[in-house]
């Protein structure tokens, strides 16, 4: 049976909750919820295990904040025994507008702060990765205050729909591969 590991980034914490920096965590429940499981507080992270089409997604949520996710990442692959090229890592991406998600079986962290610890602890950039666009509407010095900023009320219907297709995502990846659902996903532009 194939074995997944799903890792959404956020930072736990009631204050961080429903931030555009937590969009990985949201991800992660919403598929999570879709497929009837339920999450448990383990070793360094919220963990939830899902059966699908034959499927095993561990998907985790890691409760050691944004730049210390690679302990958990690196920690869960190698319990469940899963191959790197049979992970997905859901992540904020100021450098993509709002309507965005970009799915990549490699590449640079981007400066995002979680993928730069996973890169690290992993010794390579090349593990899948999908990027959820955030925008980057914001005055100069302010990226923190903005990514730690809840959605607008004019974002919340596009962002429900992004999730939802997130989800698709996921189901897509273990059933046709990253290959064929990057060329799916990547030219999509999604909005309410």
């Amino acid at each position: 049976m194939s074995k997944y590991l799903i890792a959404g980034l956020g930072n736990i914490g009631n204050e961080y909750a429903d931030t555009r920096h937590n969009i990985g965590f949201d991800v992660v429940n919403a598929f999570v919820q879709k497929h009837g499981g339920t999450f448990e507080t383990d070793r360094l992270a919220l963990v939830a295990q899902v059966k699908w089409k034959g499927k095993i997604f561990i998907c985790i949520c890691p409760t050691t904040f944004m730049n210390l996710s690679g302990k958990a990442f690196k920690y869960w692959m190698d319990k469940e025994k899963i191959a790197l090229e049979n992970t997905l890592t859901i992540v904020d991406d100021l450098a993509l507008p709002l309507d965005k998600l970009r799915l990549r079986s490699g590449g640079s962290s981007a400066g995002h702060n979680g993928l730069k610890d996973i890169q690290k602890t992993l010794g390579t950039d090349q593990y899948p990765k999908l990027r959820f666009g955030i925008g980057n509407q914001y005055p100069k010095g302010m990226q923190v205050d903005f990514v730690l900023s809840k959605w607008l009320v004019t974002e919340v219907q596009t962002v429900k729909l992004k999730i939802e297709k997130s989800v698709e995502i996921i189901e897509r990846i273990a059933v046709a591969g990253i290959d064929q659902t990057m060329s799916e996903v990547n030219s999509l532009s999604i909005q309410a």
